[in-house]
């Protein structure tokens, strides 16, 4: 079974950080992008970060831009997501999903993990003083 699953999330001053991991089961991150979203309450999910599988490519929403960094570890079957400068509109539950890479780049691969039927359950990140 095709499965990811995430940790991290927790509650953190603003200017803080936190990192969220995303592990996958019953498949590598060699075949697969994993992509993070976050939907916070009363809003929609939004795509927040990438990572191909084929080349290693990253995508950032202009929002966390500078902020979060994707990388993986292929040994762990591991995503992380390290996020600084945390801000309180950062609050919400983090997702992680994986869907193959698209042939047309980055983009569209974050764009099309939001149809992809893997799906995390979600951490909760909340960012208050």
């Amino acid at each position: 079974q095709l499965q990811v699953a995430e940790s991290g999330g927790g509650l953190v001053q603003p200017g803080g950080s936190l990192r969220l991991s995303c592990v996958a089961s019953g498949f590598t991150l060699d075949d697969y992008a994993i992509g993070w979203f976050r939907q916070a309450p009363g809003k929609e999910r939004e795509g927040v970060s990438c990572i191909s599988s084929s080349d290693g490519s990253t995508y950032y929403a202009e929002s966390v831009e500078d902020r979060f960094t994707i990388s993986a570890d292929n040994a762990k079957n591991t995503v992380y997501l390290q996020m600084s400068s945390l801000k309180p509109e950062d609050t919400a539950v983090y997702y992680c999903a994986a869907g193959p890479d698209s042939p047309f780049g980055i983009v569209a691969t974050m764009r099309d993990l939001y149809d992809y039927n893997i799906w995390g359950q979600g951490t909760q990140v909340t960012v208050s003083s």
